[in-house]
């Protein structure tokens, strides 16, 4: 037994060497037993006649487990009954690699149930080729079309400017930032080349080829294959038929509805509600006059509009903060707190809060009582890093060159600006050819330098973990100030909401990483005392 349990002697202990399967059917049998966890691995699922010990070095071959067993648990369970929430209880890693930034994206844009990790546009330069060939999406219908030498050609022009000016900007960089007594070579290289990087990533269309990481359970991933199946992108319906055969290997009875007539027909009811809605939108506003930004415009700031927020927020806040302490109902607190003066429901709140030392401190939830919604238009970029927020709701419009896009104040007036707006430039054309008959494949084309417009809703709770963490010191300086316009315009609504967001950080930085680089080296002389 102490091969599949941390410990055979206490009411807490963590299951281990045993597959997905078996520990979700095992969860799964608990709800419904008066048996423990444990008498239960015993007398269900261990075929204690059929154990086999090859090898008392590798604990994970140690054993024979009814995995029949536990799928056919899940068949009659999952799959019979419908009951999602045992579909939580497993979970798998899996890697999906040489995939361009539009799966990316689709990838991160689950709220719950999955974590992304995405390989770092700031600390990987992308000017790797392989076999003579950058690393970029050779879109199909793209590369089947007459536009397919142009998009290899724009393509391959982007990665060049990218891999010309990199090097030039680091010498740049250094020439303008000295280094201080106080920093070492390694902290200040490092800074040096995550800002070059960083000024640069601009240049890199959506079809830059990255790595994606991802944890989740069968629950999640079941929504996600059928999402996949649902786009309009070919990249994506193949990327769900990958998952789904991986996946089948390690968690196959959590995502088994994924690619039943079940699964298809959401797919296809995502894919055409989709659709239709385009198209009515088209016909609606497809006369209405929408301002757009020339290409050469340069927006040194990205636009951010608080659009919506609730002029009660503050009683309700406050209300959520006495309720579960008292016996009145939701009703009679907000009437009662609507009777106090400003200055007692300030104290209400920042007791509520208390004394926080360090971001990491949120408020309660009664901060998730009030929304804001926020209208953005910023460099793809900024986006890709606030999409993988997730306690939020956040809905883009298509990558396109209609916005104009964005260039780095440290390049303008310099003699690397003209190449970086004459590739940027060449990508639009290309882009806008391309989206005369492939307008969904066009989006491959389209760079991160330029805008894209999305709106995001959120509570004051999430609002605080957002602002606060992004606007730090050494964040990009495009999702930063959209950070810190956030919180400016919920301070000037909401200010004794806002009063106690005390980490956010308003000032601006030359080398953004440099604090955390100097931080590193401190650990690392830790480390070798």
């Amino acid at each position: 037994m102490d091969s599949f349990v941390t410990n055979c002697d206490t009411d807490v202990f963590c299951l281990y060497n045993l597959p997905e399967v078996i520990k979700g059917a095992l969860f799964s049998r608990y709800s419904r037993s008066n048996k423990s966890l444990r008498r239960i691995l015993l007398d269900e699922f261990i075929l204690t006649t059929e154990v086999s010990l090859v090898d008392k070095e590798d604990r994970a071959r140690d054993y024979l487990v009814s995995i029949k067993k536990a799928a056919e648990f899940y068949d009659r369970v999952l799959i019979g009954y419908g009951d999602d929430s045992v579909a939580e209880l497993g979970g798998a890693h899996i890697a999906c690699e040489n995939i361009s930034n539009i799966a990316a994206k689709a990838l991160e844009d689950s709220r719950l149930g999955i974590s992304p990790l995405e390989k770092s546009t700031r600390y990987v330069p992308f000017n790797r080729k392989i076999n003579g060939y950058y690393q970029y999406y050779r879109e199909p219908s793209i590369m089947a079309s007459s536009y397919s030498q142009l998009y290899e050609k724009t393509l391959d022009n982007l990665f060049d400017t990218y891999t010309k000016l990199l090097n030039p900007l680091i010498a740049r960089l250094r020439g303008c930032t000295v280094r201080d007594d106080d920093t070492s070579e390694r902290a200040y290289n490092s800074a040096i080349n995550a800002k070059a990087l960083d000024l640069l990533r601009g240049l890199l269309p959506m079809a830059t080829l990255t790595n994606v990481g991802l944890f989740g359970n069968g629950r999640a991933f079941e929504y996600l294959l059928v999402k996949l199946n649902a786009s309009p992108h070919g990249e994506l319906k193949s990327l769900s038929q990958h998952m789904q055969r991986e996946l089948d290997i390690v968690i196959p009875s959590f995502v088994k509805r994924a690619k039943t007539d079940k699964g298809n027909k959401y797919a296809q009811y995502l894919s055409r509600n989709h659709k239709n809605t385009e198209l009515l939108t088209q016909k609606l506003l497809g006369n209405i006059q929408v301002t757009s930004f020339p290409l050469t415009t340069l927006q040194a700031k990205p636009i951010v509009q608080l659009v919506e927020y609730d002029p009660q927020a503050e009683i309700k806040v406050v209300a959520a903060i006495l309720y579960p302490h008292s016996k009145l109902n939701f009703e009679q607190m907000q009437a009662y707190v609507a009777g106090l003066e400003e200055s007692e429901r300030l104290t209400i709140i920042k007791t509520y809060v208390g004394e926080r030392e360090s971001r990491v401190h949120r408020p309660g939830r009664a901060f998730e009582e009030v929304y804001y919604t926020f209208d953005i238009l910023a460099d793809i970029g900024a986006y890709r890093d606030l999409q993988r927020h997730r306690i939020l709701t956040q809905e883009r419009q298509r990558f396109s060159i209609s916005h104009g896009y964005s260039i780095p104040l440290e390049l303008i007036d310099t003699d690397l600006a003209y190449p970086y707006k004459q590739s940027l430039e060449s990508a639009a054309e290309t882009a806008e050819l391309i989206a005369k008959d492939l307008p969904d494949a066009s989006e491959y084309v389209v760079p991160f330098a330029y805008l894209v417009q999305w709106r995001i809703k959120l509570n004051l709770r999430e609002a605080y973990h957002l602002i606060e963490l992004r606007s730090n010191c050494q964040g990009h300086p495009s999702y930063r100030t959209i950070a810190q316009q956030m919180y400016q315009q919920i301070q000037a609504c909401h200010f004794s909401l806002a009063a106690p967001m005390k980490f956010v950080d308003i000032n601006d930085y030359t080398l953004e990483r440099l604090p955390s680089e100097k931080r590193i080296d401190i650990k690392l002389r830790q480390q070798n005392q």
